[in-house]
């Protein structure tokens, strides 16, 4: 996945070079680079997120064994 984020961005910065000022190379960086890369970022680590999630409560639940307990039986 990261590959092609790098390889985008290359593209991006030769896009950028050509254009005729700093601003239109600033923007057409910003707009064709940076935010679809971002985007794309972080949809693809949606995945990884609801897992590092899922994990803490379940760390949690281990550590504190207690408290569902007691839910539980009343």
């Amino acid at each position: 996945m990261y590959i092609i984020v790098i390889a985008w961005l290359y593209v991006v910065i030769l896009m950028s070079a050509t254009e005729k000022s700093v601003t239109a190379g600033l923007l057409t960086f910003i707009f064709y680079g940076l935010l679809p890369c971002a985007l794309l970022l972080w949809i693809m680590g949606a995945k990884h997120r609801r897992h590092y999630k899922s994990k803490q409560l379940l760390k949690q639940d281990l550590s504190n064994p207690d408290s569902s307990d007691t839910q539980a039986d009343q």
